[in-house]
């Protein structure tokens, strides 16, 4: 009688979140986003979770939790109820970089249940305005005419910048000098233009607006496409330095353990809001690379995360890049 019992309860179990996941969702669905307000993730963040409302029903509220390069805000997703009303926004260094930097309290293959590959921001290459170097060629040649004497402006050990400068000194033989700033992108830039730093990698959302002002120069994309947004920019594999690739890509994920109905339910949402020609539009406008279809699924997600993760934390590791 007891084994017959509890075969009844685990079959009344699944019965029930069979039925929770039908009716999914009832409430508003929260998304985390690990960095302050108006920055480039929670502006995706914004544009994705209103394309998914219609598709799923419901409101879909962005909650900033930030601190500790997103480490807190991932932790957040980790620790939630695995009912699909709390997920997370991560991108490139929240869920690869953080992972070869830091002592993580989660495991970001595992702890996670993939939902969908959102849009990428490649890197732009620009630089003062009166460098010498004429393209990303010359630039690579004045920079192996001068080793360690010039300089490239970072967001600190670990940032995109400095991670971008770490892989682009690793493939094309080069050395040059980080230097740090507090503030970010909004520094360098000032500095740049004032032609106290050489150059920067900077993603394409930061970095357009001051290119098209002509404040600074704008070699390379790191990407194997050219940008809608500023189709005259070279790809660096056209400009010189081929296989540079480099970007700030983001995704979806959901708590370990949420049921796969929801999940899908989550995904097919995702990928609503991303055909959605007005998504479309908005994203190529703000320098975003949307992928193909078939490369948005949960399935796909899971495969590029952990293929990235396989390709930057040998990089990463082996130039001893330490969180401060």
């Amino acid at each position: 009688m007891r084994r017959i019992s509890l075969v009844v309860a685990a079959a009344m179990a699944a019965s029930a979140g069979v039925a929770a996941a039908q009716s999914y969702p009832s409430r508003p669905i929260t998304v985390i986003v690990p960095f302050g307000a108006g920055g480039p993730a929670d502006t995706l963040g914004r544009i994705v979770s209103e394309g998914m409302r219609a598709a799923l029903g419901q409101s879909v509220v962005i909650e900033n939790v930030t601190g500790a390069s997103g480490t807190i805000g991932v932790g957040r997703v980790a620790r939630a109820a695995p009912d699909g009303y709390t997920i997370g926004l991560g991108n490139w260094p929240t869920h690869v970089v953080n992972g070869a930097i830091y002592a993580l309290p989660y495991d970001l293959l595992q702890d996670f249940a993939p939902v969908a590959r959102l849009s990428s921001n490649p890197y732009v290459t620009v630089t003062r305005k009166d460098l010498p170097a004429q393209d990303l060629a010359g630039l690579i040649a004045w920079l192996k005419a001068n080793p360690d004497k010039a300089t490239e402006g970072t967001s600190g050990p670990g940032g995109g910048q400095h991670v971008s400068g770490v892989y682009f000194q690793h493939v094309t033989g080069t050395r040059f000098q980080f230097v740090p700033y507090r503030a970010g992108s909004s520094e360098i830039m000032r500095d740049l233009i004032a032609g106290h730093i050489d150059f920067t990698f900077d993603q394409a959302i930061t970095a357009l607006p001051y290119v098209r002002n002509g404040q600074v120069r704008a070699y390379a994309v790191t990407s194997n496409a050219r940008l809608a947004a500023a189709p005259d920019i070279p790809t660096v594999d056209e400009a010189g330095a081929p296989g540079v690739y480099i970007s700030t890509w983001s995704g979806l994920w959901a708590p370990k353990g949420t049921p796969g109905e929801i999940v899908r339910r989550l995904t097919a949402a995702a990928m609503d809001a991303l055909a959605d020609p007005a998504v479309r539009q908005r994203l190529n406008d703000l320098g975003q690379e949307i992928p193909p279809r078939e490369l948005q699924t949960a399935e796909a997600l899971a495969a590029y995360h952990k293929a990235e993760i396989e390709k930057w934390w040998p990089i990463i590791k082996a130039a001893n890049i330490k969180a401060e």
